[in-house]
Order: C-alpha cells, then sequence, then structure tokens
C-alpha cells in the first residue's frame, strides 16, 4: 500500500508541473489540495522517524520533489512550507515514541494522501 501512495505522488508531482504555464503567484484551483499534501507529508516525515521506519528523509525529499514540480513562488510557496512545517510540529508536540495511536495516523496519512494525489492526478492531467 505504502508504493501505491508514493507512485500516485510521484504521478502527482508530475502533474504539478502544469503550474509552470500560468502566472507564478497566481492561486491554482488546487492549492488547498498541495497544501493538505504538504501537511501529510511533514506529519509522515516525523510520524514514520519515530516509529522505526528507517527511511530517513524519505519523505522530507517527496516534499522538496513536489516543491520542485510545482516551482511555487512567494505566498504559495510559504504556505505549502508553512503545511509541512504545521503537520510536522503538530505531531512532534504531541508524541515522543510510537504508539498504536501513531500507527493509525500513519496508515490514514497515507490513505488520505494517496486520494488527494489520485483526485489531482485524475482532475488535471492531460
Amino acid at each position: 500500500m505504502l508504493k501505491r501512495a508514493l507512485a500516485a505522488l510521484i504521478i502527482l508531482i508530475s502533474v504539478c508541473n502544469l503550474g509552470a504555464a500560468r502566472a507564478e503567484d497566481a492561486p491554482a484551483p488546487f492549492d488547498g489540495d498541495l497544501e493538505r499534501l504538504a501537511e501529510i507529508l511533514g506529519a509522515l516525515h516525523y510520524l514514520r522517524g519515530i516509529c522505526g521506519s528507517n527511511e530517513g528523509g524519505k519523505w522530507r525529499n517527496e516534499m522538496q520533489a513536489l516543491i520542485d514540480a510545482e516551482t511555487p513562488a512567494g505566498d504559495r510557496r510559504t504556505r505549502m512550507i508553512s503545511g509541512f512545517n504545521r503537520g510536522y510540529n503538530g505531531f512532534q508536540q504531541t508524541y515522543r515514541a510510537c504508539t498504536p495511536a501513531a500507527t493509525v495516523a500513519i496508515r490514514r496519512y497515507i490513505e488520505e494522501g494517496a486520494k488527494i494525489s489520485r483526485d489531482l492526478t485524475a482532475r488535471y492531467a492531460n
């Protein structure tokens, strides 16, 4: 399931290249979804780390790939990065060790991130 979610995220990153055709600071219709995805990536970066996944910077790297593909400027970039940090910091304040609740949160965030990726791909891919 994690591999499918990651594949969906890679597809989403490809779709985000569509953003280059519009004005840099103009909001895209999918900005809210990208901000939510950024928040999910931040949460996963923290939670997978405390749950011993040995993934290192995988989720941070996925966030960087999303930013690189979308190339947001100004407020758009700030909102995406803030979303990632909000996801990370929110769980950092709550969890110091892996718990059953953290494991459930990981599963739900992977599912939600995959769904956002699929929906965006279906709506905005050529």
